[in-house]
Order: structure tokens, then C-alpha cells, then sequence
């Protein structure tokens, strides 16, 4: 199997993981067989993880407030940031946990019912955790796109241009 063909796969499942293997297929050029057994080793090597929807949470009556924290963290020896970002992507309400770069360590996302849940999440637990230095919390107004996907309904409307 080449890497070309696993790296095409993973694109567009991807971009759409409802398409079929025959639909990859047809679209790669390659037999079903072929693209089975590339999807099978894709997901057995954990390079596929799961297969999820992009949703657009505010079109659904939802309780449900999502936070951006970034975290601070004083590495630790031997293992650097990895064993404390292990602490934290244990907990029920993180979604999310990457390393970055520039004045924060980790950034940290998090749902929870509300600005308070949200709230005790920080408090209680992230900022008690050993090494975390400091947090800044940042919480969700409105999701113009994700995953590639424009979540505005009027992109495609234009206003009329007025001259005088």
C-alpha cells in the first residue's frame, strides 16, 4: 500500500466520512479491495480514530457553553508537558488538549451546562493540578466555521452596492 494512496484515503474520509469504499474507490481509481484493506489498516494503525459530523450546535436547542482555556504549566522531568496533559484530557468535560507555542503551554477545550460548570471545571480542578501555573479562560460566542465548513447561511447572499 502506498503512503500516497493511505494519505488520499485519510483526506477524504476526512472531508466526508459518510462516502462509501466503492465511492473511494471510483474516485481513486483503485479496486474496492484495495481501498477496504487501505480503510481496515488505516483504522487499525489508530491513524483513523472515529468518524464524527461537523454540527452546527446553535441551529439545536442546546445547553451547552463551550471554553477555550489556555493553560501554563511548568514542565516536568524526563516526560516535559506530556504527563500533565494526560491529567487534564482525563477529565469528562475536556474535548481537547494541545501543546502550543508562545505564551501558553496547553491549550485546553471544554464544554460544560454552563458559565459556572465551566467556571468549577478551572477552579476546582484544572487549576489545582500540580505545575499548572496559570490559566486564561476564553469562552465560545459563535462559530463561523469549523473543520472547513462556513456555518454562516448568507454567504451566498450578496447586498446591492449603493452609488451615489
Amino acid at each position: 500500500m502506498s503512503d500516497k494512496l493511505r494519505l488520499e484515503v485519510a483526506k477524504l474520509l476526512h472531508d466526508n466520512a459518510k462516502l462509501s469504499l466503492e465511492s473511494i474507490a471510483k474516485m481513486l481509481g483503485e479496486p474496492l479491495e484495495t481501498i477496504a484493506q487501505t480503510v481496515t489498516e488505516l483504522e487499525e494503525e489508530k491513524v483513523i480514530l472515529r468518524y464524527s459530523a461537523v454540527v452546527n450546535w446553535d441551529k439545536l436547542e442546546t445547553n451547552q457553553v463551550t471554553a477555550v482555556i489556555d493553560v501554563r504549566v511548568l514542565p516536568q522531568r524526563e516526560v516535559g508537558f506530556d504527563a500533565i496533559a494526560k491529567k487534564i484530557y482525563r477529565f469528562d468535560e475536556v474535548k481537547s488538549v494541545s501543546l502550543m507555542s508562545g505564551g501558553f503551554d496547553l491549550q485546553v477545550i471544554v464544554e460544560g451546562r454552563d458559565i459556572r460548570e465551566v467556571s468549577r471545571f478551572v477552579s476546582e480542578k484544572l487549576a489545582t493540578i500540580e505545575n499548572v501555573t496559570g490559566t486564561t479562560t476564553h469562552f465560545l460566542l459563535k462559530t463561523y466555521k469549523s473543520d472547513g465548513v462556513i456555518f454562516d447561511d448568507t454567504d451566498g447572499e450578496r447586498r446591492l452596492m449603493i452609488t451615489p
